[in-house]
């Protein structure tokens, strides 16, 4: 037998097939261990033939397989080979994509655990063995317990008297890691559903169409319709992916699904521990779990016979993949969806331009919710205008109209959520007398200020400096802190309000597995009065004692050099202005601006998304932006600055060969330095193109495709989430 091999090394001088002797234990999509030159590699098996083109006696034979299962199956290696394809990568990158990395570096340690069961039914035992016939009774009605759990409980001498007897006998067996294993106890029946509910599941079952966006405002019940169409597939022996966009909604879902289907939900992400990544994927390839729950990544479960795919919050830019191959997540969901002739189901209260204009054009089915669960009326946004603040005198973060919301919010035992999307204690150090800010020696941007370690941190590499008495530059007493971050909010509202609770919720708050669930977890159960935090705070979140939300620095983000900024900041401020009011009180939101009569604000304290879309829409083909356009990037980055250029200079002279056999279908075509001109020592040089259709993107993957070298990175970008 021939084995056609792709090596495990994603490398374009590798990417092709190689065959190999094999016998009949080995089929497709194993991962083999095969010699390779003068070493050993681990390869992928893609097919098994009888005949190769090269003669017998030239052929290597596979030296062993690595796992006695094949780890891809047929659609995972199609859907790679698709992949491979589209973003002209080697195709040993996208198989990678559907295995946890420990898998393929051979760092996973299997569990295993320790079980005892009775090996006599009936035993004799001393009138003073009572422990012994405590456990002894135990087993007999519970089969069999963990070895570990007995001995806390009956003690040690106990369970090791009974197995020298031999009336019990442990078994050492594996057992597999169960990440958040608290979480969700119990079974919930599923509540009856509201008419809207109802007709949404409907029309989604009903349509011909592989896509349905399902656009509910917030708090009209979009979970529990993925939840009955989940259901609805298992009963059909079928399975389901679930999809977040945040590791933060992780935790809180997985609790939905775990009340409604039990151990049938296994989580994937990137916060949990080797093993248990391993483990839970284990579950869901032997079919143990037939629910896929997670962010991005979740998106490559390896299930088979799905059901049904859901992206809930489709909109989120954390669903565009920032590593090669950059893809998005919605195209593999499309092709898995087509794969299975299942439905795909996108849900959001602020769909992304894009995908409602392919909604409104009839190539997705749109469905409405367009009201809140009981008819619940939507939080009152008040505007306040922070210009008059200033000019009143009020140099803090919060205006008086919300400091008033926020006393009589807590006077009557609510709860309120504070955002703003800026983490650390200020956003710049700056000297008063030179002008000198502080900036990382790594990258080129500015420092931010964390009180909480009293040092200076960069947000894009990490690096920690200490934070100076003096100017390092003019040797001036004059720094000052400039910009807001949440945990200096935290630290006024402490002064305000000393009595309340505060719990402050970003990324340095948020390390580790249960980063995000322990401080969700308080918040819930009310140790809290307020919560703090950058946009984890935004999405999906259901708090019902929540009845004020107050937005700090409204318009933070809508001055960015970026076409999607006003999208972005209608969208943030609806997600979160969305967590008030979810119960019985009515909710209210104080939004703070320096723009009070911007019209993105203004649609959004209106919660008016077609007002919203229809300004956008026309904006966008005005200037010809996406949907009506492309935007492609393409990023070179290297440690040597004049090797980089080099490399951008020879992509760039290739791309416009291109550009002038085809300059109608190009809106834009130059070269410069990447607004943030260095990150990790990198120098970063970008081309940027806007092209009226697709049809020169295979080239320009193709040109840059071989264009890198071992020092310097070439990455193609399509309508890039983040132009910085």
């Amino acid at each position: 037998m021939i084995a056609e091999v792709i090596v495990d090394i994603a490398s374009g001088d590798v990417d092709k097939i190689f065959d190999y002797l094999c016998d009949e234990t080995i089929c497709a999509g194993m991962r083999v261990a095969v010699p390779f030159g003068r070493s050993t590699a681990a390869g992928f098996v893609i097919k098994i033939k009888e005949t190769s083109d090269v003669p017998t006696d030239k052929l290597k034979r596979v030296l062993r397989a690595e796992d006695d299962f094949p780890a891809l199956n047929r659609e995972c290696l199609l859907l790679a080979e698709k992949l491979s394809a589209r973003y002209s990568c080697p195709m040993a990158l996208s198989l990678r994509l559907f295995l946890p990395a420990e898998m393929r570096r051979g760092t996973v340690r299997e569990s295993f655990r320790t079980f005892a069961r009775l090996a006599k039914e009936e035993a004799v035992l001393p009138a003073r063995a009572e422990r012994q016939r405590e456990l002894l009774a135990f087993l007999k009605e519970n089969g069999e317990a963990d070895a570990a759990f007995l001995r806390e409980r009956f003690g040690f001498s106990a369970l090791k008297a009974l197995e020298e007897k031999g009336i019990v006998r442990l078994e050492k067996r594996r057992a597999l890691r169960d990440p958040y294993r608290e979480i969700g106890g119990g079974e919930k029946e599923a509540p009856v559903l509201t008419s809207a509910q109802a007709q949404a599941i409907e029309a989604i079952e009903r349509t011909e169409k592989t896509v349905a966006l399902l656009h509910g405002v917030t708090g009209s019940g979009k979970t529990e319709v993925y939840l009955q169409l989940i259901a609805k597939r298992l009963k059909e022996g079928k399975t389901a992916i679930f999809l977040v966009p945040e590791i933060s909604l992780t935790p809180q879902t997985l609790s939905r699904l775990r009340e409604r289907f039990k151990g049938e939900a296994a989580i994937l992400h990137s916060g949990l521990s080797a093993g248990e990544r391993y483990d839970e994927w284990m579950r869901l390839k032997t079919g143990q779990a037939r629910i896929a729950i997670g962010a991005r990544s979740a998106v490559f479960a390896p299930l088979e016979n799905l059901g049904v795919i859901v992206l809930d919050e489709e909109h989120d830019g954390s669903y565009s993949s920032e590593r090669a191959p950059r893809y998005n997540t919605f195209d593999i969901a499309y092709l898995r969806a087509q794969y299975h002739h299942c439905k795909l189901v996108l849900g959001s209260a602020t769909p992304s331009v894009e995908t409602y204009r392919r909604a409104e054009k009839g190539e997705f089915e749109l469905v409405k919710l367009p009201e809140r669960i009981n008819h619940r009326p939507m939080p009152e946004v008040s505007i306040v205008d922070m210009r008059r603040e200033v000019k009143r005198g009020n140099p803090s973060s919060f205006s008086a109209l919300l400091r008033e919301r926020l006393s009589s919010c807590l006077a009557e035992g609510n709860q309120a959520i504070l955002f703003l999307n800026r983490r650390g204690y200020s956003q710049t150090v700056l000297c008063r007398d030179c002008g000198y800010v502080a900036k990382c020696g790594h990258c080129d941007v500015s420092l931010t200020y964390h009180s909480d370690e009293n040092c200076l941190k960069c947000h894009f590499c990490g690096t920690k400096y200490r934070m100076p008495t003096v100017c390092p530059s003019c040797g001036g007493a004059q720094i000052r802190y400039l910009g807001t971050g949440t945990q200096r909010v935290v630290e006024e509202l402490k002064e305000l309000f000393p009595a309340a609770r505060v719990l402050r919720m970003d990324v340095d708050t948020t390390s580790g597995k249960e980063g995000h669930y322990k401080i969700l977890k308080q918040f819930s159960a009310r140790e809290a009065d307020i919560l703090v935090g950058t946009q984890m705070v935004a999405k999906g979140h259901d708090f019902p004692f929540v009845t004020l939300v107050g937005i700090l620095d409204a318009d933070m983000s809508l001055h960015f050099p970026d076409y999607r900024s006003g999208e972005r900041t209608f969208q943030l401020i609806t997600q979160v202005a969305g967590r008030s009011g979810r119960a019985e009180a009515r909710g209210g939101v104080v939004l703070q601006t320096f723009d009070p009569e911007n019209y993105i604000l203004r649609f959004a304290a209106d919660y008016d998304y077609e007002g919203f879309y229809r300004y956008e829409i026309g904006m966008r083909q005005g200037t010809a932006f996406p949907p009506f356009a492309k935007i492609v990037r393409v990023m070179v980055t290297g440690g040597d600055e004049r090797e980089t250029v080099e490399v951008l200079k020879t992509i760039y002279a290739r791309i416009e060969k291109i550009y002038q056999k085809n300059s109608e279908k190009f809106l834009f075509f130059n070269r410069m330095r990447a607004p943030v001109k260095r990150v990790r020592d990198k120098h970063r040089y970008q081309i940027l193109m806007r092209l009226f259709d697709g049809s020169p993107l295979k080239e320009i993957y193709e040109i840059c495709s071989g264009a890198g070298s071992r020092d310097v990175l070439v990455e193609v970008e399509e309508n890039p989430s983040n132009l910085s």
